[in-house]
């Protein structure tokens, strides 16, 4: 039974899902394949997302893998005692890295990934698989620092970018999940993410979650597509949203958070945070 009017939008927005023709990954990267892309990002309740949807129409599809419409990700962020990854982005550093396993939790597939932002501006990203781990085995934040293998590819990756390497070691600092759907705008080849039940988890491994909003973010031309002049009507307008950079603040509120102010304003009120432990009787 829904508690509240966003969660009945929630459980709409997934119905309307499911009324929308599917379309496979292979047609949706061909589809929305030839466009030099700009991302924009907006928090929006799952009531205007839903509105978005029926407004579309048939004009939109959604990316159905193996019967599924809407699937898992699971996302390990790894960070220097001394948050060298978090406190370059907070202060807008020239030369800076982000290192992350990225799980595909419903494919069953991970990736060791590291994006970095090089002296003239360029963000890349680059990653190698890595083996899905599970049970006793799965890394979580504050488990052990990258060793071996993957931090021999990731200070390679940083090497080829120009970005220099953390001499402190990386270790796992925060966790994120959510929900993904994908939608493609036929008309234009133009398509958007939906982020929903998205939540933090730090090294003290207690879960935030975000309800009654979602990360949605468009991926089209450099001209505003008709998802964008859809959001900007219903008065949203793109907002400096980092799923790792937000959640490292929210869950300590003393780090530098300049840059995503007003993101945090939008996302606190709006933020469960766990339950106070309770003391044995």
């Amino acid at each position: 039974m829904s508690r509240s009017g966003e969660v009945s939008a929630s459980e709409a927005l997934g119905a309307a899902y499911s009324t929308l023709p599917g379309i496979d990954l292979a047609t949706m990267e061909q589809q929305a394949a030839l466009m030099t892309r700009v991302d924009r990002k907006y928090l929006v309740p799952a009531s205007v997302a839903l509105d978005l949807v029926e407004a579309m129409g048939e004009d939109l599809h959604v990316l159905e893998i193996g019967g599924e419409r809407t699937f898992a990700y699971r996302s390990l962020y790894y960070d220097t005692p001394d948050l060298d990854a978090y406190r370059t982005a907070a202060t807008k550093r020239r030369r800076r890295f982000k290192v992350r396993r990225r799980e595909y939790v419903d494919a069953g597939s991970a990736f060791l990934e590291a994006k970095t932002r090089t002296g003239r501006g360029d963000t890349v990203k680059v990653r190698e698989q890595v083996p899905m781990l599970y049970g006793e085995d799965l890394p979580l934040p504050g488990g052990e620092a990258l060793a071996g293998a993957s931090l021999e590819y990731v200070h390679a990756r940083l090497a080829d970018a120009g970005v220099e390497s953390p001499t402190q070691p990386l270790r796992p600092v925060m966790e994120t999940a959510y929900r993904r759907t994908t939608l493609l705008l036929g008309s234009e080849g133009s398509r958007a993410t939906l982020d929903q039940a998205l939540t933090w988890r730090g090294t003290a491994l207690q879960r935030y979650r975000m309800d009654d909003l979602l990360v949605l973010e468009t991926k089209s031309s450099a001209s505003p597509g008709p998802i964008d002049r859809f959001l900007w009507r219903a008065h949203h307008r793109p907002q400096r949203i980092s799923k790792f950079a937000t959640g490292m603040a929210l869950l300590d509120p003393s780090l530098p958070a300049n840059r995503w102010h007003r993101t945090l304003q939008r996302i606190r009120p709006h933020v469960t945070p766990p339950a106070p432990a309770t003391a044995p009787v």
